[in-house]
């Protein structure tokens, strides 16, 4: 009995497959969780890309219609295509700040359900973005995103965007109930 035990000890054959059994799952693992966060990632840079763009949609407008909101907003969904675009969500806003230097919204529009149109005055706007009588418009976004794999990400990560770009054309970029 010692001599076959003393022979199973030299015998390395199948160490190989033992060590790939132990190291296996961890390289998958690793892959998956590399895979998920750069889709991820993606996922995160198309959202900011559909901020800054429907934004600068409107500030170059100097009078929007509700035909061309649907159209900017239809450009946001284009952008952050292949992802789905049931859990995006866009509202486009215009602030003035009054008299006293307090951004007050002018306009809100929206897509998607995240959001809800503003009205009254804006918090949150950078310091020094707007003097007196001066506008600015705010986009922002809100996506859900769905890992299509689920194994390292299993819940869902919303990512928000928020952009202020000045109106280009004009002083103010209006509303056109026409």
């Amino acid at each position: 009995m010692s001599r076959l035990f003393r022979r199973s000890l030299k015998d390395d054959r199948g160490s190989a497959a033992v060590e790939f059994a132990f190291v296996a799952p961890m390289m998958i693992l690793l892959y998956y969780g590399m895979s998920e966060t750069t889709i991820g990632m993606i996922c995160d840079r198309r959202a900011s890309h559909v901020a800054a763009t429907v934004g600068d949609l409107i500030a170059q407008d100097t009078q929007v219609t509700t035909a061309e909101m649907t159209d900017v907003f239809n450009v946001g969904k284009a952008i952050i295509a292949p992802f789905p675009t049931t859990t995006l969500s866009m509202r486009i806003t215009s602030i003035k700040a009054d008299s006293n230097g307090n951004p007050q919204v002018v306009w809100s529009k929206v897509s998607g359900s995240a959001y809800s149109v503003r009205s009254g005055a804006v918090s949150g706007v950078p310091t020094g973005l707007l003097a007196t009588g001066e506008t600015a418009i705010l986009s922002e976004v809100s996506y859900s995103y769905t890992s299509p794999l689920a194994k390292t990400l299993p819940t869902p990560i919303t990512f928000t965007q928020k952009f202020y770009l000045k109106p280009r054309k004009v002083n103010e970029v209006t509303w056109s109930t026409a």
